[in-house]
């Protein structure tokens, strides 16, 4: 099957306009205005979504086979048939997923061995989904990570277990320090694509 882009044709030449002006004048109100922000926008209805060029935000049942099945055909899948992609060798392989971010990655699960020989490159961030966890602490990794696949042409899948907070918050890092977007402009482009309420 072949893929293509559901990005609009001027997301390769400039970063997309800003869909939101959030005055800034009072810390109380910025706060209020992005949480208003992050319920707006698309609802999630598939298992991943690119959201950048040949970036993609995941759930742990994603890793790309189904936003491109979805993208390319527009039609529903059965989800009952779809396996855990990671460990779907050969759907990774077919839609040339390069780098893998997993940020639910684990000891007990998750483990990089299963892309040995497939050319994926991947990164696992142990990033708990809790409000008391500092995900900060990863930004710059994940933002380098992502950068570093992308810049080589590659294709990246960001990932967690279901796609909406950790993957999504190292995504709007990655926006943010190498695309040099503001927040409201990441939240704004990623919300394009996917629904997402990233981690605080």
């Amino acid at each position: 099957m072949s893929y293509t882009s559901k990005l609009p044709v001027w997301w390769n030449a400039e970063p997309p306009p800003r869909k939101l002006e959030i005055d800034l004048s009072s810390p109380g109100l910025a706060v209020f205005e992005l949480e208003k922000l992050l319920y707006t926008g698309k609802a999630i209805i598939s298992h991943a979504d690119e959201v950048w060029p040949r970036l993609y935000i995941g759930d742990q049942m994603s890793n790309v086979t189904l936003v491109l099945l979805r993208s390319t055909v527009g039609t529903c899948i059965n989800y009952n048939n779809a396996i855990h992609s990671a460990e779907n060798q050969a759907d990774l392989y077919k839609n040339h997923i390069t780098h893998i971010l997993n940020a639910a990655h684990s000891n007990r699960k998750g483990q990089p061995d299963i892309y040995e020989g497939m050319k994926i490159t991947y990164m696992g961030v142990e990033a708990h989904d809790s409000c008391n966890y500092d995900m900060s602490v990863n930004f710059q990794a994940a933002a380098d990570f992502i950068h570093r696949g992308l810049s080589r042409g590659g294709k990246v899948l960001v990932h967690c277990h279901v796609g909406v907070s950790r993957s999504a918050t190292l995504v709007l890092a990655y926006l943010m320090l190498k695309q040099n977007l503001t927040l409201v402009e990441a939240i704004c482009a990623v919300k394009e694509s996917r629904g997402v309420i990233p981690n605080r």
